[in-house]
Order: C-alpha cells, then sequence, then structure tokens
C-alpha cells in the first residue's frame, strides 16, 4: 500500500486510535485479514469470524511488526478501532486507489469471471506493473485487500466484481471507480438468491452503470442480456465475441487434439493466431474480452495473441489439468460450479478424451452439487445428468446427496446403461471407487460447487502416484 500514517488512516476510516504513541508513524506495507500474513509495516484488519476471532491475534501481529490493529474494539496494543471494519476497509481502499490514479480494470459475469481477470493480468504485465486479486477475491472485503496492494508505480489495477443480490456491484464500483468495465455473461449462477436471469442482468449491469463518459464498457455480443447492457452506459462499448458485430472477434475456432481452444483473433487493427495452453472452448470467450481490453489499451494484436498463447492458470482448481506417472489425467475443476461452467467443463473433457479414446482410455465425470440454484436445482442437476450421457463421457460418478442422486437419476433416465453412471455418498467413497478402476489413458473430471469439497478427490489421486506437467500450468512433481 502507499504510505500513510495511522492518523491519515484514522481520519480516512473515521476511527479512534488507541494505544497509539506517535500518530505520524506511517503504514507502509500490505493491509491483511490473517494473521500469517502479516508483514513489517502492515496493518491488520481483525474481523470476528464464526469459528476465530482477529481480536485474538493483536498481540502476535504487533510482535510480528503490523503497526496497527483495525479493530472493532481496544485491543491493549496499537489500534485504530471503528464501528465497521468492512466499511473502515472499503473507505481506505477508496481513498488509495483516488490518490494512486491507476487505470481500474473491473469485471464480473455469471461465469469464467477468476479464469479472465486472470488473463488481462497475464496480458497486462507486460505493459507495466498490474496488481490483481489472488483467487476469486471479489466482494465487500476481498476487493479493497486487492486495491490496498496497489502502489504508486501500479499501472493497471485488474479487479473482480462478485455479486449476491442487486446493489452489491454498484456498491463495489463506488470502492474504486473502474475506467473500463467488462461484462462476460448472464447465466444461472446463483439464480436461486437473484430471483432470474433478469434480476441478474440488473446486478451486473451495475458495473457499466458505474463507468464514466471517457470509460469503456467491454460487453459480450454473443449474450443479449450483456449486449443489451450498451444502453444502461454512458461510456464507450466495444463488443466481443464470435458474433459478426463483435469489435473483438473469434473465427475459425477449433480444439486441438488435447482440447486447448486455436482460434484467428481479429480486432480493429489486424488478426493474429492464437492456441492457448488452456483446456476446453468456453476460454475462447475468456480471451476475448481479455483481448478486448489489451487492444484499448494499446497493446498490438501480435502481442495480445503471443500473450494469450503463453498465458497459463494462476488460480488454482480451476481446469488444473496434471497428468499421473501412470498415464491417468487428472482435471481438478473443483473450485466451484454452476450449470453454465459445468457443461462447458464436460464438453472440454471429452475433447480431452478424444485421443486417449482411440487408445484405450476412458472420460470420467466426477460430480458433486451446484450450489444456490434455488427452484431450478433438480432441473439442472437433471439437465448437467444427461448431458453426461449425451456427449458419451465414458463414467460418471455423483457424489454427495440430493443433488448428487439427480445427476445420477438425469443420466439414467436419458439413456445410461450398466454401471456407466454411480452415485457414492461422499469424496472418500469416490476415491475408493476411481482407485479400484482407473487405468492407464484415463481422463478425470472432478467439479462442483466449493462446498462440496471435491478437491479432496483430486488431491488424494494425484497423491497417488508422482506426475508431470502437462499445458496449461498444471503442477509437476
Amino acid at each position: 500500500m502507499i504510505s500513510l500514517s495511522l492518523a491519515e488512516i484514522a481520519g480516512i476510516v473515521g476511527g479512534a486510535m488507541h494505544d497509539i504513541p506517535d500518530p505520524g508513524v506511517a503504514v507502509t506495507g500490505p493491509v491483511v485479514m490473517d494473521s500469517r500474513q502479516v508483514r513489517p509495516g502492515g496493518l491488520f484488519v481483525a474481523f470476528a469470524g464464526e469459528r476465530v476471532d482477529g481480536h485474538d491475534f493483536a498481540a502476535q501481529v504487533i510482535e510480528a511488526g503490523a503497526v496497527a490493529v483495525l479493530a472493532a474494539r481496544p485491543v491493549g496494543v496499537p489500534a485504530i478501532v471503528v464501528p465497521d471494519q468492512v466499511a473502515a476497509l472499503g473507505a481506505l481502499a477508496r481513498a488509495v486507489v483516488s490518490r494512486l490514479g491507476t487505470k481500474v480494470v473491473a469485471l464480473t459475469g455469471s461465469a469464467g469471471k477468476t479464469s479472465t481477470k486472470d488473463l488481462i493480468a497475464q496480458l497486462l504485465q507486460r505493459h507495466g506493473p498490474t496488481v490483481w486479486p489472488e483467487g476469486n477475491l471479489n466482494n465487500e472485503i476481498g476487493l479493497p485487500l486487492t486495491a490496498l496492494r496497489a502502489e504508486e508505480t501500479t499501472r493497471h489495477l485488474v479487479l473482480e466484481m462478485g455479486a449476491r443480490g442487486v446493489g452489491h456491484i454498484r456498491y463495489l464500483a463506488e470502492l474504486t471507480p473502474p475506467e473500463i468495465g467488462v461484462v462476460l455473461n448472464v447465466g444461472t449462477a446463483h439464480i436461486g438468491e437473484f430471483g432470474g436471469r433478469e434480476r441478474i442482468a440488473e446486478a451486473k449491469g451495475e458495473l457499466v452503470e458505474a463507468l464514466p463518459a471517457h470509460g469503456i464498457a467491454v460487453l459480450n455480443a454473443d449474450d443479449p442480456y450483456v449486449s443489451a447492457m450498451a444502453a444502461r452506459t454512458k461510456a464507450r462499448t466495444v463488443f466481443f465475441g464470435e458474433a459478426e458485430n463483435a469489435d473483438v472477434r473469434a473465427e475459425n475456432v477449433r480444439l486441438t487434439e488435447l482440447g486447448q481452444p486455436a482460434f484467428t483473433l481479429r480486432t480493429p487493427s489486424g488478426c493474429s493466431d492464437v492456441t492457448m495452453r488452456l483446456y476446453g472452448e468456453h476460454h475462447v470467450s475468456n480471451a476475448l474480452a481479455a483481448a478486448a481490453v489489451a487492444h484499448e489499451l494499446g497493446m498490438p494484436v501480435d502481442e495480445i495473441a503471443t500473450a494469450l498463447s503463453e498465458a497459463g492458470t494462476l488460480s488454482r482448481w480451476r481446469m488444473e489439468v496434471t497428468e499421473r506417472a501412470d498415464g491417468v489425467t487428472v482435471v481438478n475443476d473443483a473450485y466451484n460450479a454452476n450449470p453454465e461452467s459445468m457443461r462447458a467443463a464436460l464438453r472440454a473433457l471429452v475433447a480431452m478424451g478424444t485421443a486417449a479414446k482411440a487408445k484405450g482410455g476412458r472420460t470420467w465425470a466426477v460430480l458433486g452439487e451446484m450450489a444456490e440454484l434455488g427452484e431450478d436445482s433438480l432441473a439442472e442437476h437433471d439437465a448437467v445428468g444427461r448431458l453426461v450421457v449425451r456427449l458419451n463421457v465414458s463414467k460418471l460418478v455423483a457424489v454427495g446427496g440430493r443433488e448428487a442422486a439427480w445427476l445420477d437419476m438425469g443420466a439414467k433416465n436419458e439413456g445410461s446403461w450398466g454401471e456407466e453412471s454411480v452415485h457414492v455418498s461422499d469424496a472418500r467413497a469416490a476415491v475408493d471407487l476411481l482407485r479400484s478402476e482407473l487405468r492407464p489413458g484415463d481422463v478425470v473430471l472432478v467439479k462442483a460447487s466449493r462446498s462440496v469439497g471435491l478437491e479432496r478427490v483430486a488431491a488424494a489421486l494425484l497423491d497417488d502416484e508422482g506426475v508431470v506437467a502437462c499445458e496449461g500450468g498444471a503442477a509437476t512433481r
């Protein structure tokens, strides 16, 4: 973070200083909420969670080098006490970003936010110091923490904005006003909380409404809910997609034999070929969104194409592809799931498994619950189960309770036969089944909402044997 004295911070957040011998001491290190991440000169935000109260670590973080604690009550060490730490954190982020003058790029969408954010970051960092969220820090706590990592030398600040309801993105945009706003899609993720796709579109469109007249709205031409948002912004609009009217579009889209997308990138300033290291055709849309941002910021099309071709996975458990020494390939996409991302992952699995099947390998879909779908949950899980069969995936392992049973039911009702679809109770049962049946050349997709914890299945399979590196940023051992 930029250097600010404790007195300045207290004024920004409207807090009272307690046990601070010198209000002129400056915070020069990172602002964190995890005591293990404290660095000398930093500021620790003490949140009281369900299991752990950050205030209990106040003395420990000061000993580790923190200058002070942003707290809800006096803690016996240097502290700035505020009635609401979330609001205070937001106010501090707003003040820091306004002083920096950094180019702020914000994006939202029902699916693909984190992958696209990672692509934008990898493109923009070629043209200057760039800060972006680790993982999916996209809410009223994670976004300010990311913004506060920016420094005087930061040229680009890339932010991901999530929403659980109408008004959330508007609030985040007020904290860190964007100059470029990207809307990827309007799908069914969290539809149970929103109450319909129209309400999701209303919430996502708050990003383009927040843009200034000199700003740029980057919108998906292939999604009618998103393209309609052009009418909701005073900023200039740039469209991306495969539609003919897209300013930045993909032509001749195809998948390599490994399931990696290749296409011709066409922009207003020319075209160039791209072959990505990531897996699945759904990354084409993500890449186009990133390309549109980079193009608007002055990157030549050839450099954009090269950067997209070299980009890997920065965030864990998102289509992480790892090959075991015995030839089994594990695709860990267990960070989250919604109907759109589930369909995209299954199609990627099928593409990756084409070469494997030619050599006797099989494709496995190890799937769990897609959360927060409300009254659409049964229909959506049933539809995914049916899609597994229609795509000719070799095996479905549905993991969990009621929702997993719906996945299994959909597959069986679509025409799955014999043991192709299996319903197991938990991750341990899934691992036991896979260990007994996997053979060299098989490709295994593991995917569910984060709350299911299916990353444990992928971790157990990769712990069984040594692994070797794959394209797209997979781990090695």
